[in-house]
């Protein structure tokens, strides 16, 4: 029996259009992929002074203070929100490094050879001899490295090294490859207040990621990086200052590159990581939710992708090419209302009708009177492709007991052509899996409507929808 749906009760729950994602994130996925493993360091004096760049304060397992985190303050630390929606997203397993020292190959369990990505948030302490050969060791065969640093001068326990210095140091004096391996230097500067822009990009797995697309970050006492291509031709400008231009090497704020088989990331301010919760004591500023910035999608996409659950980038296709790039964005709805259009209540993560994986879905109609949904996405199929394949999962919960007439419909449109309909008629207690073609290249408007009769309620539940060009 479908449970017919109040307005206001799905308002309180669901994500307003263009919101980033906060503390209500995906749970356990129904068929989850592998779980990919990280690793937050706490032994570089991340807590020092104003900081508190934990995940939560049980160390090493956050789950020992909360084993279902359900929001930001479900666990304690400036970092919880990131830390919870990796964990509710169930792919993810989180371990915090909070003692000890940072090691490669050797037989502890907080080794990184355990680890898919280690996270570096704004040290405060120099890295030693082997733990920056560990570190660089580990990114050599495979691992990814998030580092965050902040303005030159944040030397936040009086030691006489701040983050510039001591991630500098990393790159320059690690045993490994001291020629400038990422291909970036740290600039020394503090830049007190900006709004940084990100590249546009359809294909770059950290601007259009699976936890939405990123539009900019802030810069809250931040420092930039400077790219030296000629040292590593994988160095990509994500994030730049305003009035940087993006083909050029100054003025990057969020920096990719790679190094032997693995990935690196860098960050250069800790405010956008910042949830503004924390331990008491601590003077935080909540720059995870600042509207200023996509900086939870940031986070979140930056650490799939070293996680290897993103491809590495890839210029978008010329010449005619046909890409193999799934085209949509945010296909969980885990961001919210993000990329997509929708009515009001339509992205939710209401425990009323299940999500097929994760917490989000987009749920249609099932009022019981009459009314109409929407939801869409506008697109481009490249140029080269014969067209695309849309597929997506379909729960379709209804009261009415006929067989025979479709009272309440869904049509799927691609800019304004009917490919699909679906109704009453195709109820069932699980989703089923739909696909369908597209022809021809250029924009395309994918549209789902939904609408409903004046009795009985049917929802048509829809989530995880790609659309992948075919040749």
């Amino acid at each position: 029996m479908v449970l017919v749906r109040s307005r206001a009760l799905l308002a309180a729950a669901t994500l307003a259009a263009g919101a980033t994602l906060v503390a209500m994130v995906p749970t356990q996925p129904a068929s989850a992929a592998t779980v990919k493993r990280v690793l937050f360091d706490n032994t570089k004096a991340e807590t020092a002074g104003n900081a508190d760049w934990i995940i939560s304060t049980s160390q090493p397992d956050p789950l020992g203070q909360n084993g279902n985190p359900t929001s930001d303050t479900s666990w304690t630390g400036a970092l919880s929100s990131w830390g919870v929606a990796l964990q509710r997203s169930g792919q993810y397993s989180l371990k915090t490094l909070n003692s000890g020292t940072i090691t490669y190959g050797g037989s502890g369990a907080l080794d990184l050879k355990n680890f898919d990505v280690f996270v570096l948030p704004e040290p405060n302490v120099l890295l030693s001899a082997a733990e920056k050969k560990a570190v660089m060791q580990f990114v050599q065969n495979g691992g990814g490295l998030f580092l965050i640093v902040d303005h030159s001068g944040s030397d936040r326990n009086n030691d006489g090294e701040d983050s510039v210095e001591i991630a500098t140091d990393l790159m320059t004096s690690n045993g490994v490859d001291n020629t400038d391996p990422f291909g970036l230097t740290i600039d020394t500067n503090d830049i007190s207040s900006e709004n940084a822009v990100a590249i546009s990009s359809s294909t770059d797995p950290v601007i259009n990621g699976p936890f939405g697309r990123v539009t900019g970050s802030i810069i809250r006492d931040g420092s930039t990086q400077t790219l030296h291509k000629a040292d590593n031709a994988s160095v990509k400008g994500l994030v730049w200052r305003p009035g940087s231009s993006p083909s050029g090497t100054t003025g990057a704020f969020f920096t990719t590159s790679t190094f032997g088989s693995g990935r690196v990331a860098v960050w250069g301010d800790s405010s956008p990581i910042d949830d503004g919760t924390g331990q008491s004591g601590n003077t935080l500023y909540d720059g995870w939710n600042d509207p200023a910035g996509t900086d939870a999608a940031l986070a979140l996409n930056g650490t799939a992708w070293l996680a290897g659950t993103g491809s590495t980038s890839t210029p978008p296709p010329t010449g005619g090419s046909c890409g193999t790039a799934q085209l949509l964005s945010n296909t969980g709805f885990e961001s919210g209302a993000t990329a997509w259009n929708a009515s009001t209540s339509v992205i939710t993560n209401s425990s009323s009708e299940p999500a097929h994986a994760g917490s989000y879905k987009a749920w249609l109609d099932g009022y019981g009177t009459a009314h109409t949904d929407t939801l869409s996405q506008t697109v481009t199929i490249p140029s080269g492709c014969s067209g695309a394949t849309l597929s997506f999962w379909l729960l379709v919960d209804s009261d009415e007991t006929t067989t025979t007439t479709a009272y309440d419909k869904l049509t799927v449109a691609a800019s304004g052509t009917t490919i699909g309909a679906y109704s009453n008629l195709n109820k069932g207690s699980t989703y089923a899996q739909r696909t369908l073609s597209i022809t021809g290249s250029g924009s395309r408007t994918i549209t789902f409507t939904g609408v409903e009769g004046s009795q009985l309620a049917t929802a048509f539940v829809i989530d995880d929808v790609t659309l992948t060009p075919t040749p």
